[in-house]
């Protein structure tokens, strides 16, 4: 583990990319914000505890420390919106999912700024993925990324009314094979969870970057509705009451159903024909 960036590898050809738990922010970034908890307020809370089976199953975990406030490395490095015309946070976000300023006037992060934290923040969780994916490769000749994400179940400048239970994101279908998508979806339509595929979220820049199925690499974003796993009963977010603590039984029935996507994923991967190598 380095400062920005935690790793635990594992034998299987399943990668865990868990880009938004991280609550740090270095101390001369967090003196421009309007106030810490504001700017951690839209962490996937939790997405860590809910995963921590997937050691049992040799998969490679790949964690991102540093808050999405500082830079979000689910992001086009470019700055390019991955959903044009939608309400959306930046690579370097100056306001919350509710639309509320993150930094004091006259502090948000200037092109330099965000050059400073793309090489800081960014470039090393890419570099750690890109790193084991090279390892696995040695052995595997397809690969799983898998996305972990999740979101406040109602956020009404983002969505209307409430999220499904589950989100699937695969980029239309472009970031990994068929056959993968669709056994996964047959998880989620066996299970007492609501779901959907390449609605409103269909998958940040992992997904697109590295999902290339003809090149043996397949990756696949899930975006959990928080109250899947957390209680949300709750009458309005704030400093009090936000997040919520792990909720150990209502996670239960989403994790067992989690542990039957992964070993979906996982026979997907070794049945899988070797892809040509262009």
């Amino acid at each position: 583990m380095n400062e920005v960036v935690e790793i635990a590898r594992g034998p299987a050809p399943l990668i865990v990319s868990i880009p938004h738990t991280g609550t740090e922010i270095p101390p001369e970034i967090e003196a421009g914000l309007v106030s810490p908890w504001l700017a951690r307020k839209d962490t996937d809370w939790r997405i860590e505890k809910l995963y921590d089976f997937a050691a049992e199953f040799d998969a490679t975990i790949v964690r991102a420390l540093t808050s999405r406030t500082v830079i979000d490395v689910n992001r086009d490095p470019s700055g390019k919106s991955l959903y044009p015309g939608q309400a959306t946070t930046g690579l370097c976000p100056t306001e919350t999912f509710d639309g509320e300023p993150l930094y004091r006037a006259g502090r948000e992060p200037d092109p330099q700024e965000v050059a400073s934290r793309r090489s800081r923040f960014f470039e090393p969780y890419h570099t750690a993925l890109v790193g084991e994916v090279a390892r696995l490769r040695q052995s595997h000749a397809n690969i799983v990324v898998y996305d972990c994400h999740s979101i406040r179940s109602v956020v009404p400048r983002l969505f209307e009314g409430e999220l499904p239970h589950v989100n699937i994101g695969t980029d239309d279908g472009a970031s990994c094979d068929r056959t993968l998508q669709h056994s996964i979806e047959a998880i989620w339509a066996g299970s007492p969870f609501s779901w959907v595929a390449n609605r409103r979220f269909k998958g940040g820049w992992i997904t697109r970057n590295y999902g290339r199925p003809d090149h043996g690499m397949h990756a696949v974003q899930i975006e959990l509705a928080c109250r899947a796993y957390l209680d949300e009963s709750i009458p309005a977010v704030d400093v009090g009451n936000w997040p919520p603590p792990y909720d150990a039984e209502r996670a239960a029935e989403m994790r067992e159903t989690l542990k039957a996507v992964f070993k979906v994923c996982l026979c997907f991967a070794r049945r899988a024909e070797k892809p040509k190598l262009s």
